[in-house]
């Protein structure tokens, strides 16, 4: 796993984040800031549909996307209206630990046998869909991938700042991934 920065005062948030809406969602989140009122969107996050993890902000401050993995790859299309219609130019793009689509492969027949027992699926139906799809959403390493997300979706987006972000699951913490 590539170096995870904690954050645990003001000074810890990289300057070039700083007083802006990827530095509040981290003093929302870490620091207890008070919550304000917001009336419009203030970023985009971009984040895994894990169910363990939730983000302490306030109301309207933030477009979500949630995926597997936090990979926005299938999600362009929203991303650009987050950025074209909701005026955003932050993207917090958060990743956790422990996150379900790495080694995806490993998971075949849990997940066959989950479209089986609990969607009503045959085998074969439930076979091909996972074949289909798997190797589009498997991730080798979370922290890898969404470095290599922030600098795919920089490459797409480069008016845009975008924070790479890791979620612990054990402590609920936001943390910088270490860029090199």
């Amino acid at each position: 796993m590539d170096k995870l920065l904690s954050i645990s005062n003001l000074e810890d948030i990289h300057p070039q984040y700083r007083q802006t809406p990827i530095g509040l969602l981290i003093e929302f989140h870490n620091l207890n800031r008070p919550l304000e009122t917001f009336e419009k969107a203030q970023l985009l996050v971009g984040m895994c549909m894990d169910n363990r993890k939730h983000l302490h902000m306030p109301d309207n401050f933030a477009f979500i996307i949630r995926s597997g993995g936090a990979n926005l790859r299938y999600s362009e299309f929203k991303v650009s209206y987050a950025i074209a219609v909701g005026q955003v130019s932050h993207i917090a793009l958060i990743g956790h630990n422990n996150c379900g689509m790495v080694n995806l492969i490993s998971r075949r027949d849990e997940f066959i046998d989950g479209l089986v027992a609990t969607a009503g699926w045959t085998k074969e139906r439930a076979e091909e869909h996972f074949m289909h799809y798997a190797p589009m959403f498997e991730i080798s390493n979370e922290s890898e991938f969404i470095l290599s997300e922030t600098k795919r979706l920089r490459l797409r987006y480069p008016k845009i700042m975008i924070a790479p972000l890791f979620y612990l699951v054990e402590d609920n913490k936001l943390y910088f991934i270490e860029e090199s």
